[in-house]
């Protein structure tokens, strides 16, 4: 399901959609970005669209959609806000389409499970899953995620960078499970988690 459907699907104006999907476009080609970027959001959709395909239950596909477009739409490496603001975003834009407001707080409560990745439904679990499936790809894809995220965290200090960094990667080692739903957890867990304490290695090594 792309955008214009998803927006179709959950009420929404088709004629205006074109301008909102226009709009998150520039927002995920911001300069500042190097992994936030189109190619994240794409491989996001394409992730939620496989495991919607392995059989994971999806109730509300169109606010999955919807919620994934948004969920970085508002990417300030600087800022500790990124996922309420893109929530508020997704209101406001969602509330101008004519989608109504049980569906528009459906998608802004996706958007913010996105904030811990921790998943209170099937279809949060999707979404969180398919975020974070960056961190099962191969090794050498895995080290360009990495290289990109560093680069847009430019301007944090190296020894400041290494210290929040491993923490990070230490809450996710510390999960009895990386991903909720079965088949990312089946498929990727194994190589997530070789990933992330590999990268974690080589930071505490310095």
């Amino acid at each position: 399901m792309d955008w214009d459907e998803a927006v179709a699907a959950a009420g929404g104006d088709p004629a205006a959609a074109g301008a909102v999907r226009r709009d998150l476009a520039a927002r995920w080609a911001e300069p500042h970005r190097a992994y936030h970027t189109a190619a994240h959001l794409a491989h996001v959709l394409a992730v939620v669209g496989e495991l919607r395909a392995a059989g994971e239950p999806v109730g509300d596909l169109a606010a999955v959609v919807l919620a994934t477009w948004y969920h970085d739409a508002v990417y300030d490496p600087r800022a500790g806000d990124n996922e309420a603001r893109s929530a508020d975003l997704a209101r406001r834009d969602l509330t101008g389409l004519g989608v109504g407001a049980d569906r528009v707080d459906r998608v802004a409560g996706l958007v913010l499970a996105t904030r811990d990745h921790r998943a209170a439904d099937p279809d949060a679990a999707v979404l969180v899953d398919a975020d974070l499936a960056i961190l099962a790809v191969p090794a050498g894809d895995y080290a360009a995620y990495v290289a990109a995220v560093r680069a847009e965290y430019g301007f944090v200090p190296e020894a400041a960078w290494r210290a929040g960094r491993a923490a990070v990667l230490a809450g996710f080692l510390a999960r009895p499970r990386l991903f909720a739903t079965a088949t990312q957890h089946a498929r990727a867990d194994a190589a997530a988690r070789a990933n992330l304490a590999g990268e974690l290695a080589a930071l505490r090594a310095g």
